[in-house]
């Protein structure tokens, strides 16, 4: 018995109709990639390491005692400070830290009209900032 020769015959390929772009002549080399070496100067171009600008003492200028910021510590459990003017809100959170041994929720900024910048840091619920504000600022 002979095997059964294929019915079925396979489809043709469909021709292609359009015509290929050709790619574009770049005017760039595309030569071999050359080393590079790391740069070892012979003297340093800085005299002396460049230190931080801002640190936390730099950050915090002083707190603020007005009695609006009185209110905030009292019902808000916020502590009110001027600040660097370049300091961002980070900054402003890391110094409190530092400074007070404290931890903030977050921290509000505005700029006020005689050009200084003033933070309110929200503390954290196990910390009295009426607390802190007698103890470590001495401001009440």
């Amino acid at each position: 018995m002979a095997p059964k020769p294929d019915t079925k015959k396979a489809a043709p390929k469909p021709t292609k109709t359009g015509a290929k772009a050709k790619d574009a002549a770049k005017a760039a080399l595309k030569g071999p990639k050359t080393l590079r070496l790391s740069r070892t100067p012979r003297y340093p171009r800085k005299s002396i390491p460049h230190e931080p600008r801002l640190d936390q003492h730099k950050v915090i200028v002083h707190p603020l005692n007005t009695e609006s910021a009185m209110k905030k510590i009292e019902e808000n459990n916020t502590l009110v400070f001027i600040v660097d003017i370049k300091a961002n809100k980070r900054q402003i959170k890391e110094a409190i830290k530092k400074l007070y041994d404290v931890d903030c929720i977050k921290v509000n900024t505005l700029i006020r009209p005689d050009g200084t910048k003033k933070a309110f840091a929200r503390l954290t619920a196990d910390v009295d900032a009426l607390d802190i504000a007698a103890t470590k600022l001495a401001i009440v």
